[in-house]
């Protein structure tokens, strides 16, 4: 098991640690805008964060997520690796975190959105040849519009984006 942690960055990594480091070089609104987590935006400090991820698995998980691809920017997980949880996950011999992706206000917003576009398109084209003409089973509008609103919340999009 040890050999396996060895190319992981967040093996051995506290949790305080890795939000001092998150918090230092991003700041609480940026963090708060990419991962959308309430710890990062009302009231927001390193003891309530430390708390609420420590009870918070899915939100742990999001935040060790996004400092692996996007603080340390390694590699994308493989399919297999992603059913890991990013504690869990090993990286090739050689492979080196690198420099922090820049991050701002603005361009977390454009990421979003073209996520958010993303998925709907994915699912425009999904949902078109899944079915036959007349053959669509009707939905309720409010939950549809729900899903576009804030694709987060959509049981259909284990990313959160």
């Amino acid at each position: 098991m040890i050999e396996q942690q060895q190319n992981n960055p967040l093996h051995g990594l506290k949790l305080e640690t890795m939000i001092t480091e998150l918090v230092d070089f991003y700041d609480w609104k940026i963090l708060y805008a990419a991962l959308r987590l309430e710890c990062f935006h009302l009231n927001p400090s390193l003891a309530a964060c430390i708390k609420f991820l420590k009870k918070t698995e899915w939100a742990r998980e999001r935040v060790e997520n996004f400092y692996l691809y996007r603080f340390k920017r390694m590699p994308k997980a493989t399919a297999a690796q992603f059913e890991l949880k990013a504690r869990e996950r090993g990286f090739e011999d050689g492979i080196m975190p690198r420099k922090p992706q820049a991050l701002s206000l603005e361009m977390v917003a454009q990421m979003r959105a073209k996520a958010t576009a993303d998925y709907e398109s994915m699912n425009n084209s999904k949902g078109s040849s899944r079915f036959k003409k007349g053959d669509r089973p009707s939905s309720n509008a409010a939950s549809s519009r729900a899903k576009r609103a804030n694709p987060s919340q959509d049981p259909d999009n284990p990313w959160g984006k």
